[in-house]
């Protein structure tokens, strides 16, 4: 048999252990507490979750990557590779990952299981419909827009104004079609004829309360909370109005219980939730991380995209929300994005140029310093390629320390957790040295548009934001709610700092357009939409699913 080359034959070549076996061994989880999907997942009761309150919390390690770039960096597959290190050099250890979103999958940024020898599987299962979850979390949404409508078409009791109406549908896919769509067309029985729209599944509201909550109840008070849209006198219509928090939450029971998966190496993982970073607050679940945090010694999640975007969020939304207090974050880079991020084209990486690692390191530098500014202690972790260079190694490592920051070469997607046993030793470092000390960006009091300011300029480097008169009187007006004690959630390009997505490295000299706000009332935080960027995704010129098959034996390829 020929060796293993692409992601998914390595997978499929891997040996799994029953997911009951691997749950009772490492974990101490008995049977009964799970209900397994197959032989190789598995969901954990809400019951056993519970049980586990009393328990101490391991530490936990945020991964976070430079801004990406076409030439790759590998955040989720450190994740998996670390996690496996720390368990090989003795560290009880689970991985936290979120679940991808099947837009991604058939369009053209891939999957989110990880990569080479440093990926969790079944890794099919986990790309494409994996336990459900998503489907549960897309019904839910579409359950409350059809509601909605229902109400207006009996009557409208609630005097709902159909021009008001903010809760749109979803898909979990690349449909720009959807993005602005007429509804209730085809005569009076179909109801009230009006413009709407569809987000993809991982930017919706219910995604983001499904992640933020801790528990059913919880679940249920959220989803209750959700602005559906606005009466003729403006005042807000929530779910909880046209009773629909309790059947979304009957969808969402056993979504909610959060899906225990297993490395290559056999090690375990939750996989659990999946808001995208550049739209959402791009982490995983609450109740994943929290439970982990019962579970073992070290917990090491990922937040989407680069510090900027996904860190940001971990640490203003989701830490600021549970009560979370990291005590390292791991920074990704490559060489050859470093490169990029220096002006070299991709099709030059190949060549040997410290000039533009040294110049590509300005990117890496501000993310470095950003994550300092919320008490947590960093390492770069630096996924080798065969075309780098010592030099080019050397001089980054030149580079890191001159800022106090150790920098670890990883090799990963090549040897697993062997190849990650650097960065491991020197994530533990910095747990034991105990120097982190969490705090985030601004205080829940700050107004919301001084939060949205306070974001641009610390954490983008911006000059200013730029905000239309209608959008700062809405900010003013939900300031005078509880809403203004809310976090912010900034949806900007993942591709730069500035909202310009072709921007390399750390521009400068810029301001932030804020294009829009929309409030969460479930989620509990304000999405704050800047310059171009879309909630419903499109498809590539050439997207993934052309590559994607089956045979008739079931057995899938082309998924990476």
């Amino acid at each position: 048999m020929a060796t293993p080359k692409s992601d998914i034959e390595i997978a499929q070549a891997a040996t799994l252990r029953p997911i009951v076996d691997l749950a009772k061994d490492r974990l101490g989880i008995d049977a009964k507490h799970l209900v397994p999907y197959g032989h190789d997942k598995a969901k954990i009761r809400l019951d056993y979750i519970n049980s586990l309150q009393s328990k101490p919390d391991g530490k936990l390690v945020l991964v976070t990557a430079i801004s990406p770039t076409p030439a790759g960096e590998g955040k989720t597959t450190t994740t998996v590779g670390l996690g496996d290190a720390l368990n090989r050099i003795g560290k009880k250890t689970l991985i936290c990952l979120r679940e991808p979103s099947l837009g991604p999958s058939f369009g053209v940024k891939g999957g989110a299981a990880g990569g080479g020898y440093a990926q969790i599987v079944p890794m099919e299962d986990i790309n494409l419909h994996f336990t459900g979850d998503f489907h549960a979390i897309g019904v839910a949404n579409n359950l409350l827009a059809a509601l909605a409508d229902n109400h207006m078409y009996w009557g409208n009791s609630l005097d709902i104004d159909e021009r008001r109406i903010s809760w749109r549908r979803v898909v979990d896919m690349n449909d720009r079609a959807l993005r602005a769509i007429v509804n209730s067309l085809g005569g009076v029985a179909n109801g009230f004829p009006r413009q709407d729209g569809f987000d993809i599944t991982v930017a919706s509201e219910v995604m983001a309360i499904f992640c933020l909550a801790r528990d059913i109840d919880d679940l249920k008070r959220r989803l209750g909370n959700i602005v559906v849209g606005y009466t003729r006198n403006k005042e807000p219509v929530r779910a909880r109005d046209l009773n629909g928090q309790g059947a979304m939450a009957a969808l969402l029971k056993d979504a909610i219980q959060p899906n225990l998966v297993q490395t290559l190496e056999n090690n375990p993982a939750f996989v659990h939730g999946g808001p995208f970073a550049n739209i959402a607050h791009g982490c995983n679940s609450v109740l994943a991380t929290t439970t982990a945090l019962k579970l073992a010694d070290y917990v090491v999640t990922e937040a989407g995209f680069g510090a900027d975007l996904g860190a940001e969020k971990f640490f203003d939304i989701k830490c600021r929300k549970a009560g979370l207090a990291p005590s390292a974050v791991v920074i990704v880079a490559t060489l050859r994005a470093l490169k990029m991020h220096g002006g070299v084209a991709k099709d030059d990486l190949k060549n040997e140029n410290v000039a533009a690692v040294e110049a590509g390191f300005a990117n890496l530098e501000r993310h470095i310093q950003n994550v300092a500014k919320f008490g947590v202690p960093a390492v770069v972790s630096v996924n080798r390629f065969i075309a780098d260079t010592d030099a080019e190694m050397k001089k980054l490592i030149e580079l890191c320390e001159a800022m106090g920051v150790k920098c670890v070469e990883a090799n990963h997607w090549a040897d697993g957790g062997a190849g990650a046993e650097g960065v491991a030793k020197a994530v533990v470092e910095i747990v034991e040295s105990g120097k982190a000390n969490f705090k985030p960006l601004y205080p829940d009091e700050m107004k919301l548009e001084e939060k949205i300011r306070t974001v641009a300029r610390e954490i983008y480097r911006a000059d200013d934001i730029s905000v239309p008169s209608a959008i700062s009187k809405q900010l003013a007006e939900l300031d005078a709610t509880e809403a203004g004690k809310f976090p912010i959630c900034m949806a900007k390009t993942q591709y730069s700092f500035s909202t310009d997505a072709t921007a390399k490295g750390a521009p400068t000299g810029f301001d932030i357009p804020v294009r829009e706000v929309r409030l969460s009332a479930g989620a509990e935080f304000v999405v704050v939409i800047t310059g171009e960027i879309m909630t419903m995704p499109g498809l590539p010129r050439v997207p993934s699913a052309d590559k994607i098959d089956v045979d008739s034996s079931g057995k899938i390829s082309g998924l990476f």
